[in-house]
């Protein structure tokens, strides 16, 4: 017969892994990158041990932010991190290695940091790189009690972050897409505008294509503006503005 120790472990297994499926789940192209990631800390959260908050940090361009966080005091100690650029987050992150606090009142790195770290009421943490390609990023708990987090709780982290780390590579991926859409959408629509306004100028002057074009090229040239915002200009009033 199971004790009640090993009935609590199966317990908070079941949920870790109920927590993972129902993020294996989500249909990125009915998501945004911020709500999958809150999704991410919010189960943290949950199966994480009471008291505990959560948060990515996100580099873009060398600058970090948090994209996503369960509570303040999460967000204020990234941005703490961030103000001084340094810290179990941005190691992590950066690094690309998993950095603990197991005790900020013995803790002999970042002394400017954990000053406030203990301020804020956190004694420990775990800061946990998050694998994706082209991204740096970390997942970061905090804990109101020393020794906070176990090395089982470690290793759900990492199976969290590998999750967030194809969020967000995908996420990445999939607005790189739509980008590339809307991108080609415009040009097809400029290129419409475009050839409407040489027709015009073909018809009115008795021209080829070309020497239509030329008389776009050569308006643009004098006014400073663009082929396609003076060959909407014509479409829409008749006009070739010179």
């Amino acid at each position: 017969m199971a004790s009640a120790t090993e009935r609590v472990e199966r317990e908070h297994l079941a949920e870790v892994r109920a927590a993972l499926d129902g993020l294996g789940h989500l249909v990125f192209d009915e998501e945004s990158l911020p709500t999958v990631l809150q999704k991410v800390v919010d189960l943290v959260k949950q199966v994480m041990p009471a008291g505990t908050e959560a948060s990515i940090t996100l580099l873009r361009g060398g600058q970090p932010t948090t994209v996503a966080h369960t509570g303040q005091l999460a967000l204020d100690l990234d941005e703490m991190q961030y103000l001084r650029g340094h810290g179990p987050c941005l190691e992590a992150a950066v690094g690309g290695v998993s950095v603990a606090i197991t005790d900020a009142q013995t803790e002999d790195r970042w002394p400017d940091y954990l000053t406030t770290f203990l301020e804020r009421g956190a004694r420990s943490s775990l800061a946990i790189p998050v694998p994706a390609p082209q991204l740096v990023a970390g997942l970061n708990v905090y804990a109101p009690v020393a020794d906070g987090f176990c090395e089982a709780d470690s290793q759900v982290l990492v199976e969290f972050a590998g999750f967030a780390g194809v969020a967000l590579t995908n996420m990445q991926t999939l607005e790189s897409a739509r980008e590339l859409a809307e991108n080609l959408k415009a040009a097809m629509e400029f290129r419409s505008v475009i050839e409407q306004a040489k027709g015009i100028l073909m018809e009115r002057h008795r021209v080829t294509g070309e020497k239509a074009f030329r008389m776009l090229a050569d308006a643009s040239m004098h006014t400073n503006r663009k082929v396609r915002d003076l060959a909407q200009a014509l479409v829409l009033t008749g006009e070739l503005e010179r």
